[in-house]
């Protein structure tokens, strides 16, 4: 399972119809982040969000919910800080690829120790897509926190911060507003591509 350069994240609100275009543009990732549904919506959204990119050979994983994935047939699980712990989430599901919320190389180094597969790391840059977010982290920081799982940027990146993060060492990105905000986001997703290429 290659783990991929971009991740877009889904939410229940978004135009699923743009979906297959995104993955034939090279959007290989699709991580589901949908807060406000309920289990059977969230676990709705996956399979549609599944149906529409599998053919195109787009992982799918799901934000914080172990059951949802499996029951889904996602490839994958996203876990934050208050979620399921990952050792305990790679024991219930061993075949899952498996992300873990990361703002530091020793939580990076914590998170592989349990077993998780890469680490989310951000936020990067400000990002309006979530309240509450901690202070960015910067462009150091990735650097900093790299070669001890593949890292997958996140907070606030369009196609310049996706740049520079895969220069600092970072796998590749995770992206919400620079896909689903301009006007065309296929074009956005095409220029994300090139700059994690």
């Amino acid at each position: 399972m290659l783990l991929p350069r971009l991740f877009c994240l889904v939410d229940a609100t978004d135009d699923l119809s743009v979906l297959p275009a995104l993955a034939s543009a090279g959007v290989t990732g699709f991580q589901v982040r949908a807060k406000a549904v309920d289990d059977r919506a969230l676990l709705a959204l996956t399979r549609a969000v599944r149906a529409a990119v599998e053919e195109y050979g787009a992982l799918v994983v799901v934000d914080d919910r172990v059951d949802v994935a499996l029951v889904a047939g996602a490839a994958g699980v996203h876990l934050g800080a208050t979620d399921l712990p990952v050792a305990d989430a790679r024991r219930i599901a061993p075949g899952l690829l498996i992300g873990a919320t990361c703002r530091s190389r020793a939580e990076v180094v914590a998170a592989r120790d349990w077993g998780a597969d890469y680490a989310g790391f951000g936020p990067v840059f400000a990002s309006a897509s979530k309240a509450g977010l901690p202070d960015p982290l910067g462009v150091a920081a990735v650097a900093a926190a790299t070669g001890v799982l593949p890292l997958i940027a996140i907070g606030g990146i369009d196609a310049a911060g996706a740049a520079l993060v895969r220069a600092a060492g970072a796998h590749g990105v995770a992206v919400i507003g620079s896909i689903w905000r301009p006007p065309d986001p296929v074009a956005a997703a095409k220029e994300l591509v090139a700059a994690v290429a």
